[in-house]
């Protein structure tokens, strides 16, 4: 007795509707992967030509046959130490930037949460308001003022002046994510005994932490990369790394491998404050969705 085995079940080809919509979704796919290079392309395009010119002498910065061949040279990264001002300029830039930007976040993340919760619209103007006036226009009558009070070329003055910018950017952004959490949370916690600010302190702040951290990353960037501040307000002693970058410039030429190797260096920190603030975000991202 032999078995039969069962006839296969015929598999239908894609009807053309299916095809031309799977046709379709490459072609978007592509597409949209095609636009991420090219912006990624053109936003990094700078940065990688800083990098690549932080190795080559000024011939053959200057020399378009040497855009990518070339002999790389550390001799800009020996000068950039050499002369003595750089390291002194970025412990003056992590001075400035880690004090301005921690008052700021102390003075802004508590204002934020009373604007946010008790719905102070016009308070959030006035925060608007201070946000986009431009800081330009008050550098005379502060070097007036600070000039008077004797504190022009300490720190002082320039925490002060970061934090003019700092306390707006942080209350601004930090209404918003204090005004989208649920206010039975707070609730809750009243419920239990617990004060308006002890609500705050112990409900509302741990789950602002994501927003705070990204707050508190763009401020420290910004005081990191201010030039005007610092410029008219500090001296030789406290000046900061956008301003020391100016012994690589003189009336006659300009030492651009110098210039890139100090911008390149001056980048580093940044870019991990980027990259350990993204990283903090996400797990307070992640960690606020699994608590019950």
């Amino acid at each position: 007795m032999t078995a039969t085995l069962p006839n296969p079940t015929p598999v239908s080809a894609p009807s053309p509707g299916v095809q031309r919509h799977v046709r379709r979704r490459r072609t978007l796919n592509g597409l949209r992967i095609g636009g991420i290079a090219l912006v990624s392309a053109v936003f990094a395009a700078p940065l990688i030509w800083m990098v690549l010119a932080a190795f080559k002498t000024n011939v053959q910065i200057g020399n378009p046959a040497n855009a990518v061949v070339f002999t790389p040279t550390t001799q800009n990264f020996r000068n950039v130490f050499s002369e003595g001002v750089f390291l002194p300029a970025m412990l003056n830039s992590a001075i400035v930037g880690i004090v301005s930007t921690a008052l700021s976040a102390i003075i802004a993340v508590p204002a934020a949460w009373a604007i946010g919760r008790f719905a102070m619209q016009r308070a959030g103007n006035w925060v608007l308001i201070a946000r986009i006036v431009p800081a330009v226009s008050l550098l005379v009558p502060w070097y007036y003022l600070f000039a008077r009070l004797e504190l022009v070329g300490g720190y002082t003055v320039l925490v002060l002046s970061h934090m003019f910018v700092s306390v707006p950017l942080i209350t601004w952004i930090m209404i918003g994510f204090f005004s989208s959490m649920p206010p039975e949370l707070e609730e809750a916690g009243r419920v239990d005994g617990l004060s308006a600010f002890g609500a705050f302190r112990r409900i509302s702040l741990p789950l602002a932490a994501p927003g705070t951290a990204t707050a508190c990353v763009l401020a420290l960037v910004f005081s990191w990369n201010n030039f005007m501040f610092a410029l008219i307000l500090s001296d030789e002693s406290t000046k900061t790394l956008p301003v020391a970058l100016f012994n690589f410039m003189s009336y006659a030429s300009v030492d651009w491998g110098g210039l890139m190797a100090a911008s390149t260096l001056m980048s580093v920190p940044v870019i991990l404050a980027a990259v350990f603030g993204q990283r903090y975000l996400v797990a307070g991202l992640t960690a606020g969705a699994t608590k019950g």
